[in-house]
C-alpha cells in the first residue's frame, strides 16, 4: 500500500464554495513550479516553448487566456508561470476592477515582463476592458483629463508585461477582446490517474499516510476537478484523525464519503435533486431558472459545478429548449428507488 507524508493547515469546507481558510488550504497545495504541475501537460508545451522564444528575444511573453471550469487549475498555473519566467505576478479579478482608476493604477506599478492575472476575466466592466486594449497592443494607456475645451489627452507609457485572464465563461468575452490574447489554454478535466498523482503530492504534504484502494476512491469520485480531491482527502483526513489514527485507508474514505453525502455512484445530494427533478417534470426539458428555483441552488451553481458531471457520465443533456434527462439518468433513478435525497 502506498504511503505520503507533509504539513497540515486549517481551512473550512462547504459543498461547492470555498471560504477563506479553505483558499489558504489550496494555496499550500498549489504547484510551484510546471514540474509539479500535473495532469494537464498538454498545456505546459505551448507555454514552455512561447517562455523559450520570448526570453531569447528579451520580449515580453505575449498574453494568455485560461478557460475551463472551475477548480481545474488556472490560477494555479499563473503562479506555476510566474515561477518559471522568475517574475512577479499580480493576482486581481474582474468584479474587482470597477473603474478605469483601479486599473491604472495596477497597470503602473508593473515591473518589466511581469505577469497581471485577472480572475474571472469576463466580469469585467466594459469601460475597463477597453482601456485594456491599449495596454495590451502598444503597452499605453490613454486617459482623457477635465472636459470640454479643458480637456487633455494623457497618454501612459507602460512596462512591457502579460495579461493572463482566467475565465469559466470564454463565450462572454467580446471577439475583439479574445483577439488580443495571443494563446488559449482550454482546461479539461483531469482523468483519476491524474488526480490520483495530485492527491499522493497533497498528502505528501499534509503528512498522512494513504493506503492505494483509498487514493483510487477519492480519485475516482472527485469528478476530476483538483480542487474537489483535496477537499475529500483533507475531509478524510479529519475522520482519520478523530478516529485517532492518521492514515486513510478503504473504510475511512467509504465513512468520509457518508459524512458527506456522496453515494457509490459518485452523487451528492444536490445531484440527485437535480435528477430527479427532470424526471418529475417527464425528463424535461426544463429551463436552467425552472431547475435552479426548483433544487434551490444558484444557476452558476448547477451550469459550474454540478451539471458538467452529470453530462459528462451521460445523466442528463443540455439543449436549446433546457435540459433532458437521458436513459442512463433514468436508470440511475430506477437504482436509487425511494432513498432520500
Amino acid at each position: 500500500m502506498g504511503k505520503m507524508g507533509g504539513m497540515d493547515q486549517p481551512s473550512t469546507f462547504t459543498a461547492h464554495d470555498y471560504a477563506g481558510g479553505e483558499k489558504e488550504f489550496e494555496r499550500g497545495l498549489r504547484p510551484r513550479d510546471f514540474a509539479e504541475f500535473l495532469g494537464q501537460e498538454p498545456l505546459l508545451e505551448p507555454l514552455k516553448l512561447m517562455i523559450q522564444a520570448a526570453s531569447e528575444r528579451g520580449d515580453a511573453l505575449e498574453h494568455l487566456l485560461f478557460s475551463g471550469l472551475p477548480g481545474l487549475g488556472k490560477t494555479s498555473l499563473g503562479f506555476a508561470l510566474a515561477k518559471e519566467m522568475g517574475v512577479p505576478m499580480k493576482v486581481t479579478s474582474g468584479p474587482a476592477l470597477e473603474r478605469a482608476k483601479d486599473l491604472v493604477g495596477i497597470l503602473s506599478q508593473l515591473e518589466e515582463h511581469s505577469i497581471l492575472f485577472i480572475d474571472e476575466i469576463h466580469r469585467l466592466p466594459t469601460v475597463v476592458e477597453e482601456y485594456l486594449y491599449g495596454a495590451m497592443e502598444r503597452f499605453q494607456l490613454e486617459f482623457t483629463l477635465d472636459q470640454g475645451v479643458h480637456a487633455r489627452l494623457l497618454k501612459l507609457d507602460l512596462k512591457p508585461f502579460t495579461l493572463v485572464g482566467a475565465t469559466t465563461r470564454e463565450a462572454m468575452l467580446t471577439a475583439a477582446f479574445r483577439s488580443r490574447f495571443g494563446h488559449v489554454a482550454r482546461f479539461e478535466p483531469y482523468s483519476p490517474p491524474a488526480l490520483a498523482q495530485i492527491l499522493r503530492r497533497s498528502a505528501s504534504i499534509l503528512a498522512v499516510d494513504m493506503d492505494d484502494d483509498a487514493l483510487t476512491l477519492l480519485s475516482s469520485h472527485a469528478r476530476g476537478v483538483p480542487r474537489i480531491a483535496n477537499r475529500l482527502l483533507r475531509r478524510a483526513r479529519d475522520v482519520a484523525q478523530i478516529e485517532n489514527n492518521m492514515r486513510i485507508d478503504l473504510a475511512v474514505a467509504q465513512r468520509t464519503f457518508g459524512i458527506l453525502g456522496i453515494d457509490e455512484n459518485g452523487l451528492e445530494r444536490a445531484d440527485v435533486r437535480v435528477l430527479r427533478c427532470l424526471a418529475q417534470a417527464n425528463g424535461g426539458p426544463l429551463g436552467l431558472k425552472s431547475l435552479a428555483v426548483a433544487v434551490e441552488e444558484a444557476e452558476d451553481t448547477i451550469e459550474d459545478v454540478l451539471e458538467p458531471w452529470l453530462i459528462r457520465k451521460g445523466y442528463l443533456s443540455r439543449t436549446p429548449q433546457g435540459r433532458i434527462l437521458l436513459d442512463p439518468g433514468w436508470e440511475l433513478l430506477q437504482r436509487l428507488g425511494n432513498e432520500p435525497s
